[in-house]
């Protein structure tokens, strides 16, 4: 967590973030000494191992290439996670210059992702914000909806939202299905996680059962949605994603059930 003035020998790979992107030239993490990608003079921090080899932090942009992080994330799960980790801690560091508390100048935790106060002595932590995602299904279908933020896609995927103050996690997941569907469901039961660093999220997935109620989309959060049999799917998100998953996982509970009837 020592923060380095880069002196062009260091090795590893360089995550050079800002504002939730990433520096991607030719669209990969970009390997090598730090002299060759000109980034001596920049301060620079450690944040993990991925082959053998440091990965670093840089907590500012390049003039380009500057993308989302999804990019990579079908390449390694690992390399996914340390780069989260990076783009997270990039945000935090921009985030936490000045203590919210007294407004004096802070510095950078040595021992700790963390930023002190020396004027009131505060220290800060990098927040996580929990968020479910859940898959629904109803006899042989599965809901599936177009939500509002691929209105440029054609992508389908399950329903998802924040956990809020005073919730369980069980709890979220009943509240944002019924706000985003108007259905009830039963049988929650946790699945799996997922850092998600847009900007600093960690996805909790669940399966759950509908219980009842009318199928009615929330258009403020959702273009349509509908139940989907499951051997005819729209377009799904990608496989490196919790989302696929929790609709994969549906499936197969589907195809087993009739195997057994």
């Amino acid at each position: 967590m020592h923060l380095y003035t880069l002196t062009g020998g260091e090795k590893g790979w360089w995550t050079v973030s800002l504002g939730g992107r990433v520096w991607l030239p030719k669209g990969e993490l970009p390997f090598g000494l730090a002299t060759d990608w000109g980034l001596v003079g920049k301060q620079a921090k450690i944040v993990g191992e991925w082959q053998g080899e440091n990965v670093w932090l840089i907590y500012d942009k390049m003039e380009s290439d500057m993308c989302s992080p999804r990019l990579i994330a079908s390449q390694d799960e690992k390399l996914f996670k340390l780069v989260g980790r990076g783009v997270q801690l990039a945000e935090f560091y921009r985030s936490h210059r000045f203590c919210g508390y007294c407004g004096a100048k802070m510095r950078h935790s040595e021992s700790e992702w963390a930023c002190l106060c020396d004027n009131c002595h505060e220290r800060y932590y990098p927040q996580i914000a929990p968020c479910i995602i859940v898959g629904i299904r109803n006899k042989d279908k599965i809901l599936l909806a177009h939500h509002v933020r691929h209105k440029h896609s054609p992508l389908y995927t399950v329903l998802a939202g924040f956990v809020e103050v005073g919730e369980s996690l069980e709890d979220a997941v009943a509240r944002e299905v019924f706000e985003e569907s108007h259905i009830h469901i039963r049988n929650i039961r946790y699945v799996s996680s997922q850092p998600w660093p847009f900007p600093h999220s960690l996805m909790m997935g669940f399966l759950a059962d509908y219980a009842g109620g009318e199928l009615r989309h929330d258009p403020s959060e959702l273009i349509s949605a509908a139940w989907y049999r499951y051997d005819e799917l729209p377009q799904i998100p990608p496989s490196d994603t919790i989302a696929r998953r929790l609709i994969e996982d549906t499936i197969a509970n589907i195809r087993q059930d009739e195997e057994n009837s």
